[in-house]
């Protein structure tokens, strides 16, 4: 969005606790250059049981911090403000706060959160329709268009990565009918998602300007959520977790 931007990720420490110390230096030093032991170590000069004591506490706090949302949000924002400080040659706090995050505990809340976002450039009235709309994931999902290959030289050479030999995933995939030991996604259909969207997309909200037009042909029949209660959640998500985002630039304000 012109002003703010909103994420939904699923936080996985389980997968990062399963990572080897390498993996783990590999993916750090990608954003961060490092300290010259954890350099020494990754080229295999690390010789001292005191050396290699240092480097494996370092690897410690590495492995926490690739576990924190708060630092995942520093290695996002940092790079986007120092792009539009370039750009509008300036210089001082490009964000408006700290980022806010609200956990989302349940199927219902997650999807209601998912449609909030993608059906955010609609509201605003900046397209006509989800496929239509830029930089959401519902856009990636109906048409893709990430070439993970290009996207990891295109980031090299964009924020002047160190490397990046790490593997870059798409989004989160829809398991559809899974149980839940086996979800390893999204517990719905991609095809259940997007009827939800298209759905919730044609709500007309007096405080909104866009909506999905109406002679598009419905496509939601079916989804055992509760309908009133969708609607609330869906379209007026910031709202009912008291979350307001600023309208003035240069100071933005982000949320995930």
């Amino acid at each position: 969005m012109p002003n703010h931007l909103h994420l939904v990720v699923k936080l996985s420490p389980e997968v990062i606790d399963e990572w080897t110390d390498q993996e783990v230096v590999d993916r750090w030093t990608s954003l961060f250059k490092g300290p010259l032991l954890i350099q020494q170590y990754s080229r295999g000069e690390i010789r001292e049981p005191v050396e290699q004591q240092r480097v494996n506490d370092i690897i410690d706090t590495y492995r926490l911090r690739l576990a924190d949302i708060g630092w995942f949000m520093k290695c996002l924002n940092e790079p986007i403000a120092r792009m539009a400080n370039k750009e509008d040659g300036c210089t001082g706090h490009f964000w408006e706060a700290r980022y806010r995050s609200q956990a989302l505990l349940s199927e219902e809340a997650l999807l209601s959160c998912m449609a909030y976002v993608d059906l955010n450039p609609i509201r605003a009235a900046m397209a006509p329709s989800p496929e239509a709309s830029d930089h959401t994931s519902i856009k990636e999902r109906i048409t893709s268009s990430l070439n993970l290959t290009e996207s990891i030289a295109t980031l090299v050479q964009t924020q002047k990565l160190n490397h990046l030999n790490v593997t870059i995933k798409p989004l989160l995939p829809f398991d559809g009918h899974v149980t839940l030991n086996e979800q390893q996604g999204v517990r719905f259909s991609l095809h259940d998602y997007m009827e939800l969207v298209d759905f919730t997309g044609r709500i007309l909200r007096d405080d909104k300007r866009g909506a999905i037009a109406l002679h598009l042909p419905p496509i939601l029949e079916r989804l055992g959520i509760n309908r009133k209660t969708w609607l609330n959640n869906a379209t007026a998500f910031e709202k009912n977790y008291n979350q307001c985002f600023a309208k003035k630039r240069p100071q933005v304000k982000n949320v995930i």
